[in-house]
């Protein structure tokens, strides 16, 4: 069976260790997805304009958005104004449903509050973050 093509949308800065453990599971053949890294300190630049191309890019060459809602996962960023959207995660969603990507969401904790752009947006949920779990939603997407 073909891997999926799914980026992972998330708070670098506070939720890197989840998309770590994604990244082991994604190694152990067993679990069957495969995703890009979309975060903007990786893209080695401050400039938003390049910021936001790396990811629109990396963004239309998935077909799945799998989005890790964290504790910061709403809040507003330095730069909303610049951004376009409230932070870097409400941009990425917003990109992926401009690409008509199939929209999949965990909350690490069920108090967490979702994105903005998430809302209504028809996303399938993984009711925890486990393998099972994700890859569930992923195939319900």
């Amino acid at each position: 069976m073909a891997k999926k093509k799914v980026v992972v949308c998330f708070d670098f800065e506070n939720d890197k260790n989840y998309k770590r453990t994604l990244s082991m599971w994604d190694a152990n053949s067993n679990f069957d997805f495969s995703f890009n890294d979309l975060t903007p300190n990786e893209i080695q630049s401050n400039d938003i304009p390049t910021i936001k191309s790396v990811l629109t890019r990396k963004i239309n060459q998935a077909t799945y958005t799998l989005v890790i809602v964290g504790k910061y996962a709403n809040s507003q960023h330095p730069d909303y104004k610049e951004i376009g959207y409230k932070n870097w995660q409400n941009f990425e969603i917003a990109k992926s449903k401009e690409n008509t990507n199939k929209l999949v969401a965990v909350k690490i904790d069920k108090s967490y509050t979702s994105p903005d752009e998430l809302l209504n947006s028809g996303a399938s949920w993984a009711m925890s973050f486990t393998q099972d779990a994700i890859i569930k939603a992923l195939d319900e997407a």
